[in-house]
């Protein structure tokens, strides 16, 4: 049975017993206190805390799910993985263990041909908490379970909670048995690779508090009503149902590592080490197609940094399997969207997106490899010269931090060269990085109680009635009113508050548009309003301070928006869809919007693109868009269902998520996408658009910045008098201004070489002199000298390897030169042969004029260069340099 048949079969049953089957949510968690959903009650989770009033009270779903705890043990066994789907079936306040047990059970066990799984009762278990008669008197007296087969498990097994506070509850679990072959008797709790877990009833009963562990946290008390959140894995129901091993084995999985396997000449099952890296490149390409897929986009933290290490450690593991330097990532890119698109038909509309992203991603990487391997190679060379048989916990930590090296790379290449790696000291470092992102994390969140007014004043009054796209002023009832995130009755003069309306004009903030700000007046005071949020759907939060008198809950007022202020951020909201159409017309439907902000007068517009934006790309973006306002094409918005918007071609916003029903806006017939904000009613009064450059913002991800109206008149007459002047002062034409410039430059950089050689030849000739010169020291010829202030650290170098040349090559010499190219001294060393022979090396000494100078330096034995901060202590350093000669071989 296929996976996409497996969630089907599920989905169907669940509708079938009054449930509303829904869509899976976005990877990218709406939760505060998650970075991605990591279980599939998440986008639930408001209605089991009775933060909102759910809009049924039942549901099932197949949700997508990222967890990366395990992330380092992916691939080393067949149980771990970053990216799955979890089947569930759900109760908010309506049926409980009663129902939720036998629904579970006669799904498992009805056969193939009646929509059911076909699993043999005989050969299931089922798992209880400790204290928990009731299910188990359930499981005996309604489904018929022997009580043999049900085992009690405490709270670390059998206590469910997303790790963070909030809902929570027992759990009980059903296994199944694969068989003797797969291990010893006993059930469950006897060995869970033979007894496999299958799905997961957990009653939600309970709110938890903050603590570690599964089972080191407080109960703070019970939920608003008992429901059902239950879970069962679709990649662990496909190995069983498919016959396989594991969930590396499944038709969706497979596929993908076959073709690595295939593109890198490796064979499964052949060599463990080769299985452990065709397992991660199979889990973590379903997890960066997926993420990329809702938006994710490759960063350095949050959760593009857990985007970027799954596809870094795909594309590493691909190198361990012999891809060396070719780029597989667009293969497997297409492979893993063709096995998923049966279950998530978006991703072929995205594909190209996701191509964009994901190869700009490994073109990245594969540079980091190359410049990472030569610090590396630094590294190990460093660490051999002192006779070390270790690298350093901070030189690993350094390569992968700075460098995004992994450490398991440094491990591999480090047994290459005959070293071990300070393991210890690297996770020390790591546990001290993850330690302060998690208390920086931590002090981010906003926690359960943020939203939960809000969704007490939604249950109360209904949604908000947003009237801003025909108004920017309306009368209005306050519904609420909080300081500092608590309902209070009123507020006076002087307060920072936020006032709910039961209809507003203001704009709340979202889908890149910056917020509205404007005026609230009440009979008797005035709220200047800063901020507008949608912290929950259908609630509009007005953030300001109470200018004068008060503002009560039932209080009748007058909304009134900054409306210059709203019609410069409604111009550049119009101008980035005509901007977006533009690039995509130039680039291809690649050229996927990533984000962007509309600020009055200013926007920012991001899309995915495989490389930069030529000069002339730009200015043809610029043209097509400006021939766009001249036409005064009409802005339309209206609403449709999703399925008929994207019928008509409407650009649907890479990642966003959207309802059935959505808002489609027409800029004639030039644009057309899906948008929640404030436009301008005819294209022409944008005025004029100008794009002021682009640059780029992450692998894959360009930005456009431009400005939009009266601030872009502004712009080109400043552009204008400043070109003016400079044509003045160059007494020439302004068309004829380029090719004067590039005259004048040209020369300039002429005449800057020629001082240059000067400069050298210069410094050089005092070569012979320094050679003659040089006193002995035990037979050896030393030579430390200051060069003029100036002096390039390329002509110092050169100098001491001139000086150095001049020696016979029986003749043992040292040359030591130090000066301050520009502020910052800088010394440089050569040792010849003879002189290294007699144990001195250039490295050491280098090091020991650097640590004088106030700063370090190293290399090879023959020449090595350093500096520091103490231009005053260039003497000190050359002397301290004899001295050490002098005590070496004197």
């Amino acid at each position: 049975m296929e996976s996409a048949e497996i969630a089907r079969r599920f989905l169907r049953f669940f509708e079938e017993r009054g449930h509303t089957v829904v869509p899976s949510a976005s990877l990218v968690a709406e939760d505060p206190t998650l970075l991605l959903v990591n279980a599939g009650m998440v986008p639930f989770k408001p209605y089991f805390l009775g933060q909102q009033k759910p809009p049924y009270r039942r549901a099932a779903s197949a949700q997508k799910v990222i967890r990366t705890l395990d992330i380092d043990e992916v691939g080393k066994t067949t149980r771990h993985a970053s990216f799955f789907q979890m089947l569930g079936n759900f109760s908010f306040g309506d049926y409980f263990k009663e129902d939720a047990i036998p629904f579970a059970w006669e799904l498992l066990t009805r056969p193939e041909s009646e929509g059911g799984f076909g699993f043999p009762e005989d050969r299931l278990w089922v798992t209880v908490y400790l204290d928990d008669d009731e299910a188990q008197d359930i499981w005996h007296r309604k489904a018929g379970v022997p009580l043999e087969r049900i085992q009690r498990r405490g709270m670390a097994d059998n206590f469910w909670s997303m790790g963070v506070p909030g809902p929570c509850g027992p759990c009980s679990e059903i296994y199944y048995d694969r068989g003797p072959e797969y291990g010893v008797e006993g059930g469950p709790i006897a060995d869970e690779n033979r007894y496999l877990e299958v799905w997961n009833n957990v009653f939600m009963q309970f709110e938890r508090g903050e603590g570690g562990g599964k089972d080191n946290f407080p109960i703070l008390g019970d939920l608003p009503a008992k429901s059902v959140d239950t879970g069962m894995g679709l990649e662990r129901m496909a190995a069983i149902l498919q016959g396989v091993d594991n969930i590396y084995e499944i038709d969706t999985t497979y596929k993908i590592l076959d073709r690595a396997a295939e593109l890198t000449r490796s064979r499964y099952g052949r060599d463990p080490r080769s299985d452990v890296s065709l397992r991660v490149v199979a889990d973590h390409m379903r997890a960066g197609v997926m993420l990329v897929g809702d938006g994710v986009l490759p960063s350095n933290e949050g959760r593009g940094y857990v985007l970027r290490r799954m596809l870094r450690r795909a594309i590493r593991n691909l190198r361990l399997l012999g891809a060396g330097e070719e780029r597989y990532m667009h293969e497997l890119t297409a492979t893993t969207i063709e096995v998923m698109a049966e279950q998530y038909q978006q991703l072929k509309a995205d594909a190209a997106n996701i191509h964009t992203v994901i190869d700009a991603e490994e073109a990245s990487f594969l540079g980091t490899l190359r410049t990472g391997t030569a610090i590396f190679d630094a590294a190990v060379e460093e660490t051999k010269r002192k006779g070390a048989p270790v690298l350093s916990g901070s030189q690993a930590f350094q390569l992968h931090d700075t460098y995004g090296f992994p450490i398991d790379l440094t491990l591999e290449m480090a047994v290459e060269q005959g070293l071990k790696v300070d393991e210890d000291g690297f996770r020390r470092l790591m546990k001290e990085q993850r330690d302060r992102a998690k208390a920086d994390a931590a002090a981010k969140k906003t926690g359960n109680a943020d939203i939960s007014v809000f969704g007490d004043i939604l249950e109360k009054t209904g949604k908000v009635d947003f009237l801003g796209y025909n108004t920017t002023l309306a009368e209005a009832t306050v519904i609420g009113v909080l300081i500092d995130g608590v309902a209070a009755p009123a507020a006076g003069a002087g307060m920072t508050v936020e006032i709910v309306l039961d209809r507003t004009p203001f704009y709340a903030e979202g889908g890149g548009q910056l917020a509205d700000q404007g005026v609230i007046r009440t009979a008797g005071g005035e709220i200047e309003v800063v901020d507008v949020q949608s912290p929950v759907a259908g609630v509009v939060v007005h953030r300001g301070k109470v200018r004068a008198g008060e503002v009560r809950v039932g209080e009748a007022v007058h909304a009134e928006v900054d409306v210059e202020r709203r019609r410069a951020i409604s111009r550049s909201h119009t101008a980035t869809h005509l901007v977006h159409r533009g690039f995509r017309n130039a680039l291809g439907e690649s050229a996927a919007q990533a984000g962007s902000e509309n600020s009055p007068g200013r926007f920012r517009f991001d899309f995915t693109a495989a490389g930069a934006v030529p000069a002339s790309m730009l200015r043809d973006v610029e043209d097509e868009v400006n021939a766009v306002l001249i036409n005064d094409l009409k802005v339309n918005a209206y609403y449709t269902s999703q399925a008929e918007a994207r019928k008509m071609g409407a650009l649907a916003l890479f990642g966003e998520k959207y309802g059935d029903e959505v808002r489609v806006v027409e800029v004639g017939e030039y644009s057309r996408e899906l948008c929640g904000g404030t436009h301008v009613a005819s294209s022409g009064q944008l005025g004029l658009v100008k794009v002021l450059g682009e640059s780029s913002i992450g692998a894959g991800v360009r930005r456009v910045e431009a400005l939009v109206g009266i601030d872009a008149f502004r712009f080109l007459a400043r552009e204008s008098v400043l070109v003016a002047q400079i044509s003045e002062q160059l007494k020439t034409r302004r068309e004829e201004l380029p090719e004067r410039v590039e005259g004048i430059v040209s020369r300039l950089r002429a005449a800057e070489k020629e001082l240059d050689k000067l400069r050298s030849a210069q410094v050089l000739a005092v070569a012979g002199e320094l050679a003659a010169g040089a006193p002995e020291t035990g037979g050896v010829s030393v030579v430390t000298h200051r060069a003029p202030d100036g002096t390039s650290a390329d002509d110092l170098r050169k100098l001491a390897l001139d000086v150095r040349g001049r020696f016979p090559g029986d003749r043992a010499a040292v040359v030591v030169v130090a000066g301050v190219p520009s502020d910052r001294p800088v010394v440089v060393a050569a040792v010849n042969e003879a002189g290294r022979a007699r144990g001195l090396s250039a490295g050491r000494l280098v090091g020991v004029a650097a640590k004088a100078l106030g700063g370090g330096g190293g290399g090879k034995d023959d020449v090595a260069q350093g500096g520091g901060t103490r231009p005053e202590a260039i003497g000190d350093a050359l002397r301290a340099v004899g001295d050490t000669i002098a005590g070496q071989v004197g």
